[in-house]
């Protein structure tokens, strides 16, 4: 079973992708950690991918859509895995379907995490207020997640009518519970 998780910054994509891997033995691919790993191992890839990242600029859909097809072909992922963060442009989701179309894999669905961005703004002043100073990531703020969901809205929302034309969207409210998302999604990765 192969999925991609959409939705925007906070609305619990991680966390649902967590849920998953665990009921079906399926595995999270990060993009964070597949460009990582990239770089670690020392391929002219791996060596592309720290050039762009070490310059700042935001990695190429050619080169992330490369790192995609070589871990997606690893035996962890023979049972399916779980797409957060990828594809983040309508550029990279017909990357995907032409790189999952050459080897012979099929998107079973794409699962969209609505939750409203007033709530998302919520709900971390709330995380900050309860974290001690320590424990709190830089970008743990209000500026930094308006900024990033402003990014969301302008690149990776337009994504979205993509898979609606293609009849893969499949909308979760996400203003529920962590259980009740959860159920929801399990509805539908079990309509299959």
């Amino acid at each position: 079973m192969n999925i991609i998780l959409l939705g925007p910054p906070g609305a619990g994509k991680g966390t649902q992708a967590k849920i998953l891997q665990k009921a079906y033995g399926i595995i999270q691919l990060s993009t964070g950690d597949m460009l990582r790993s990239s770089v670690a191992s020392g391929s002219k890839l791996g060596q592309q991918a720290k050039a762009v990242m070490d310059s700042g600029n935001l990695m190429p859909d050619d080169i992330m859509t490369q790192i995609i097809s070589q871990r997606i072909e690893q035996t962890d992922c023979i049972n399916g895995f779980i797409l957060d963060g990828f594809p983040r442009t309508t550029e990279q989701a017909l990357a995907l379907e032409d790189m999952l179309e050459s080897s012979d894999k099929v998107l079973d669905f794409v699962i969209e995490i609505v939750v409203d961005d007033e709530i998302l703004v919520d709900r971390i002043k709330s995380r900050v207020e309860e974290m001690s100073q320590e424990d709190r990531r830089s970008d743990d703020n209000v500026e930094t997640l308006r900024k990033r969901l402003g990014i969301y809205h302008e690149q990776t929302a337009p994504i979205l009518p993509f898979y609606r034309e293609r009849g893969m969207l499949n909308q979760v409210d996400g203003m529920m519970s962590i259980t009740e998302v959860s159920n929801k999604i399990k509805q539908i990765v079990t309509t299959v």
